[in-house]
């Protein structure tokens, strides 16, 4: 009996284990990749400048009798600033002007003399040399009256520097003198002005960067910023997108040893003089020409010390690794430069506990921009990478 009790319970463990079920398979969501023709942008820091920036200087010395504008406003060419004392010049100008009178009387006395001279001398009554002194004096009279006429125009010069005027049309800063203050000419500064629109932004780029640009110009991606006037957008400090946009208008002739990078600035429109010289700014400046890609979320790659991968499903629906370079954010997803298909199902969550050859139990879902690609559209390398893209 005992033995019958025993064997029975071994039949029946058998049949037990015979009947437990394999464990399930694990859930994991797939998705197509999205693509896109996607152009890239390179980010730089960078400040704005003024385009044309004068410090104002008087042309002649004297003591500031007026001044003429209010501090920090717009002004406009030839606008008067200051008034620096004329009476000394305006004195110096009549004095030049009676030593014309004085040069023109004298040479038209010559001019008779001559005349004279040249009636005695057809009559023989005079020497040849005495008639060629009078020629000499006439001569020498006429030059007298050409000085003085110069001198009359320099003192008249003088004197319209004694009202100080704007070179240019921009925003004047504070006035560096006041009232009575004797300035020298050439050397005491006024004031300030710098022009207001357009203003440029000027930043440095590093030496990768140019020799990148290079590159893609000789091979027809993309033409230089020295001859092209390639976009550029720019965000402010206190902004979350580029609201600014300009255009290329100057690369350096040469890198500097010291930093390793080379100096560039865009040009931007400034209506109504909001940006000034000196605010800080993040530009984005076009870094490619237009080529094919594949977008994912961020979190399907995964990422080891040394590479970059993504796991895909099979016809035989088990995973694979697939190494991928990958590039910037295009529309909230990463873009895929080479390693994925445009059939491949890639696996998008459940990564934690992913190895390759599993079977899983896929479930298809379809990707979905989650950002708006708020930059422009324009017309690739690999190094260095590119800080942004954007779709078209």
């Amino acid at each position: 009996m005992r033995i019958l009790i025993i064997a029975g319970l071994i039949v029946l463990c058998a049949c037990s284990k015979a009947e437990t079920p394999p464990p399930p398979l694990p859930h994991v969501s797939v998705a197509i990749p999205i693509q896109r023709d996607v152009t890239d942008w390179d980010d730089y820091v960078g400040r704005f400048e003024a385009v044309q920036d004068v410090e104002v200087l008087p042309r002649i010395a004297g003591t500031v009798q007026s001044i003429l504008f209010r501090e920090g406003v717009e002004v406009h060419k030839g606008q008067p600033l200051f008034i620096i004392d004329p009476r000394p010049y305006r004195a110096a100008l009549e004095q030049a002007r009676a030593d014309l009178s004085k040069a023109q009387a004298a040479a038209a006395n010559n001019r008779t003399e001559l005349a004279r001279a040249q009636k005695l001398i057809d009559a023989q009554a005079i020497s040849r040399e005495e008639f060629e002194t009078k020629q000499a004096n006439l001569r020498s009279g006429n030059a007298d009256v050409a000085a003085a006429r110069a001198n009359v125009d320099a003192k008249a010069l003088d004197l319209s520097f004694t009202t100080v005027r704007s070179p240019i049309d921009g925003r004047v800063s504070d006035k560096k003198v006041s009232i009575g203050t004797y300035v020298a000419s050439g050397t005491t500064i006024l004031t300030r002005v710098v022009s207001v629109s357009p203003i440029r932004f000027g930043f440095d780029g590093a030496e990768s960067f140019y020799l990148k640009y290079i590159r893609q110009a000789r091979e027809g991606e993309r033409r230089s910023s020295r001859y092209a006037p390639n976009p550029v957008d720019i965000q402010l400090a206190d902004e979350k997108q580029y609201r600014w946009h300009g255009e290329m208008q100057f690369v350096d002739n040469a890198i500097d040893p010291q930093s390793g990078t080379i100096r560039a600035h865009a040009l931007v429109k400034n209506p109504g003089g909001f940006l000034v010289p000196g605010m800080f700014g993040r530009v984005r400046l076009l870094g490619s020409g237009s080529y094919r890609a594949m977008l994912v979320p961020d979190e399907a790659i995964v990422t080891d010390q040394t590479r970059r991968f993504v796991y895909v499903i099979g016809r035989d629906g088990k995973t694979a690794q697939r190494l991928v370079e990958t590039g910037p954010l295009v529309e909230g997803l990463r873009v895929i430069r080479e390693g994925v298909a445009p059939t491949d199902k890639v696996v998008i969550d459940g990564l934690a506990q992913m190895r390759p050859a599993t079977a899983v139990d896929a479930k298809l879902v379809k990707l979905k921009p989650r950002a708006v690609d708020d930059a422009p559209t324009a017309t690739s390398l690999s190094a260095p990478p590119p800080s942004e893209a954007t779709a078209h």
